[in-house]
């Protein structure tokens, strides 16, 4: 079977085409594209018609795509702008017209469901209990989840949800509220810190020893790149906590025009990616994880799992 995977979120569209079988998953194409379809919702809680129409012309191309691949079946979920804007569901009808599927609009807690799911599909993961933090747009998630090579009976590998929290904290979202000098004040990044801290701490996750953590999503992969690239290696597959903190730091020194220029990060994120960094930090800090693994693969990669299980 073949399937194409939307994740329509507050600053990306993704879409993955996978072949699935025997509850394995065989990416084939993985396409991105910002559109920051979450611009001003947490000011007004309505999406913007300029960002509707950046984010249905990418549906419909990436849609014509899958098409061309001759998928089977499409599965689509909007996640945190849509789910806070009053015309999210009305947006979602023109996605489905489009896409040719019905989109979910799912909650923070199912959205942190298929996020660790996803996660699970990389290659090399460790047996044992495993933190995953999924920094979005306009909600961030962590999940800890115990994970097994095989199951009981010597199956496929086996993943349970232990524990999981989706806050409105995010790159797009702390960006709009609190950074509005460029580039961003000593005072702005302190009051970031602080809303990210507070977030954490009133709802902290369980004090538990982790086999690994896995850092997913956009935010995660572009200081990866941009750390690949100051060190001229092919990539990064981890950081460490303080290396994020002090590429974060350079970031936030830089105007925006020249941070459109830093190598390894696209120019579409220049905006929110100091914001995203401190959310990316503070959510590391909160699990107790001194390095980040690094994973591209995420809510998407969590609905084309589901479906390879039947």
């Amino acid at each position: 079977m073949r399937i194409a995977a939307f994740d329509i979120g507050t600053n990306n569209v993704l879409m993955l085409v996978a072949e699935l079988g025997s509850g394995a998953i065989e990416p084939l194409i993985d396409l991105a594209e910002i559109t920051r379809l979450g611009r001003g919702v947490d000011r007004t809680r309505r999406l913007e018609d300029e960002a509707v129409s950046r984010t249905l012309a990418a549906v419909e191309r990436f849609a014509g795509r899958a098409r061309e691949l001759g998928v089977d079946a499409i599965a689509a979920v909007g996640t945190s702008a849509t789910r806070d804007a009053t015309n999210g569901p009305a947006f979602l009808e023109r996605v489905r017209a489009l896409a040719g599927a019905d989109v979910e609009i799912v909650t923070g807690a199912r959205e942190a469901q298929l996020a660790f799911a996803g996660a699970l599909t990389e290659p090399g993961l460790p047996d044992g209990r495993i933190g995953v933090i999924d920094v979005g747009g306009g909600s961030t998630e962590l999940v800890i989840g115990e994970r097994s090579a095989r199951g009981e009976r010597g199956g496929a590998a086996q993943a349970r949800v232990l524990w999981s929290h989706s806050y409105d904290v995010g790159s797009v979202r702390q960006f709009e509220r609190l950074m509005a000098s460029d580039p961003p004040t000593a005072a702005q990044r302190d009051a970031v810190e602080a809303t990210i801290a507070h977030a954490f701490g009133r709802v902290a996750p369980p004090a538990v020893e982790l086999a690994a953590v896995i850092a997913l999503a956009g935010t995660a992969t572009t200081y990866a790149a941009i750390d690949a690239e100051a060190r001229g290696v092919a990539r990064t597959d981890a950081l460490e906590l303080a290396r994020v903190d002090q590429l974060c730091a350079f970031l936030a020194r830089l105007p925006l025009s020249v941070r459109k220029r830093v190598p390894g990060l696209d120019p579409g994120r220049a905006d929110v990616i100091v914001a995203g960094g401190a959310v990316l930090a503070g959510a590391a800090r909160a699990l107790g994880a001194g390095v980040v693994r690094i994973s591209d693969r995420g809510v998407r990669y969590g609905l084309a799992w589901e479906r390879a299980q039947g």
